[in-house]
């Protein structure tokens, strides 16, 4: 076996939402870094063109692609785009999501749905659109992939108000199990990650206690912008050709070793 080349996405082509900042940067800035093309896409336009310039002018190849994936009509625009730069996708990374907090006597409807349609339904939806693309990339030896970002809010109880969101990321472990079963035949990928503690700007509350989250943390540290990095970039690279339907914690073990 020539393991030179087990974790390359060299020449890849790759899509992450939500790719502008926290865990969908995180996912990108590994990707352009390991040789891959990588479009990003998120609803602030400035924010995604400014990261896309930076790691161009880093010397990687990034390109910006602002969608609001809320909506349907997003969806099938972010996918129109990629569509009419790329014949075909090796990997997409459904990151784009939201949260919401809120007591749960006064945890609006409104709320409720605008978590579901992004986390979940966007999921579903940009996945669908971006098919022909993805098929058009697959092969028995060397799949197309879809990596979905779920959480380990959807495998265990949060200590948060935070009922949609968890709900969501339970629904996106199974609605990953669910597509993987269904596109196997056409030689794609279905694989979810569950991280834990990372800083971003979604989590930053938590991080107001950082001594106390880090006390439930088995390995003692929160995540680094590497660790999530590096399991995608296995999930994509041939090292990863033979897993679907997976969910996989990086959590330092806060919801798999309590």
């Amino acid at each position: 076996m020539d393991t030179t080349e087990l974790f390359s996405i060299r020449g890849k082509v790759a899509l992450v939402t939500g790719g502008s900042r926290g865990i969908g940067e995180m996912i990108a800035r590994g990707y352009v870094a390991a040789g891959a093309r990588v479009y990003i896409s998120s609803r602030k336009a400035e924010a995604c063109e400014a990261l896309a310039g930076e790691l161009t002018a880093e010397g990687g190849d990034c390109i910006a692609l602002p969608a609001d994936l809320s909506t349907p009509e997003g969806c099938d625009e972010l996918a129109a785009a990629l569509a009419e730069r790329e014949e075909r996708l090796d990997i997409l990374v459904n990151n784009a999501g939201a949260a919401w907090g809120a007591p749960l006597g006064e945890y609006p409807a409104d709320g409720f749905d605008k978590v579901m349609n992004l986390n979940v339904r966007a999921i579903f939806l940009l996945t669908q659109a971006l098919l022909p693309q993805l098929r058009a990339a697959a092969s028995a030896d060397d799949p197309a992939r879809v990596i979905d970002i779920g959480s380990i809010d959807g495998i265990q109880v949060p200590g948060f108000p935070s009922f949609a969101y968890s709900a969501s990321k339970a629904a996106v472990h199974q609605l990953t199990r669910h597509l993987a079963k269904y596109v196997a035949d056409d030689h794609i990928t279905v694989n979810a990650i569950a991280p834990g503690y990372f800083p971003s700007k979604m989590t930053e509350f938590m991080f107001e206690h950082e001594q106390e989250l880090l006390a439930g943390v088995p390995l003692g540290r929160t995540g680094q912008p590497a660790d999530l990095a590096g399991v995608a970039i296995m999930l994509a690279a041939p090292a990863g050709s033979y897993i679907t339907g997976a969910v996989i914690p990086v959590d330092g073990g806060v919801a798999t070793l309590k």
